[in-house]
């Protein structure tokens, strides 16, 4: 088990390193001048010269480059260049209500997803089934903006019953949750009711039936134990992209996440900000994806058996 932890952990330095390479380049091409941004308008040439000597902005961008690994090595992401404040501490500052945010809309998507494509898996070929993948295919084509406005203008304005932006009760987290949560509900339901109905054609399903197993027993003990692995990968999957989602979602709903933070952050030039937060969200879901990829081991012991 140990061996294959430190795999994932291997393959995960490689994909963090491009990660920092591509920010790093597309921050650097992009127009617009930082230091000239800090100061202002108003900045004269010495003082927009003066700034960029004192951010390093004028050695060469393998030395920058160089400069920023180090420090990201040693836990330094930079200081955001409008509040002068450091990168990490603003981001996990505000990484409490993003989290919050993608774990709900997650939770969400498993608890609809999953009891929805078992339902359509066992009645294949019914209304129900016809039913709950017309669900889930409408889920799965709303886009989240779209989504999040028609919430907000039929539970906030036209039935004002839900408070439409902010993040201060549990009223706040309902549309936003909905809105997250959504198409990956779309997708772990598709996935669910594929998953059971290769299982339930298996030769040791019918071997079950055939002993006289109640068919409750066999669907907890032989068909979900085998559905759960495809789930647990779709669901740490949505879990990555949650976090990417959430970018619009915290801006639309005025949240006050990473997601939101980082939206700032570009439209002000920060390019600190943006870079060690791109970053810092790399690393984040690649651990998340190495305790799904641990997860496994328990819910299928084949996998830990080929590393012990």
């Amino acid at each position: 088990m140990s061996r294959y932890i430190l795999k994932r952990i291997l393959l995960l330095i490689p994909v963090l390193l491009g990660v920092a390479v591509l920010i790093f380049t597309i921050i650097h091409m992009a127009p617009g001048d930082p230091a000239q941004t800090m100061l202002g308008a108003n900045a004269t040439q010495e003082e927009i010269q003066e700034l960029r000597v004192s951010l390093g902005l004028e050695k060469p961008l393998y030395v920058q480059f160089g400069i920023f690994m180090g420090n990201t090595l040693r836990g330094d992401l930079g200081k955001s260049i409008i509040t002068n404040d450091p990168v990490l501490g603003e981001i996990l500052l505000r990484l409490p209500a993003t989290c919050t945010l993608a774990f709900l809309g997650l939770l969400f998507a498993i608890l609809i997803g999953v009891p929805l494509g078992t339902l359509a898996a066992i009645k294949q070929n019914s209304i129900v089934d016809a039913v709950c993948s017309f669900i889930a295919l409408a889920a799965f084509s709303i886009p989240n903006f779209w989504l999040a406005l028609m919430l907000m203008l039929l539970f906030s304005v036209m039935y004002p019953i839900l408070p439409s932006s902010g993040m201060g009760t549990w009223k706040h987290l309902i549309i936003p949750t909905v809105v997250v949560g959504g198409q990956f509900m779309a997708t772990i339901a598709r996935m669910t009711r594929s998953s059971m109905l290769e299982v339930i054609r298996q030769d040791y399903i019918r071997t079950a039936r055939a002993k006289g197993l109640p068919y409750k027993l066999v669907l907890t003990r032989h068909i979900f134990s085998n559905v759960l692995i495809p789930v647990i990968t779709i669901a740490g999957l949505s879990f990555g992209q949650a976090l990417g989602g959430i970018v619009i979602t915290e801006t639309v709903f005025s949240i006050p996440g990473t997601g939101r933070f980082l939206v700032d952050a570009i439209r002000a030039h920060d390019y600190p900000v943006v870079q060690g937060g791109v970053l810092f969200f790399a690393a984040f879901v690649g651990v998340v994806n190495l305790l799904v990829d641990m997860l496994y081991a328990f819910v299928d012991p084949r996998i830990k058996a080929q590393y012990r």
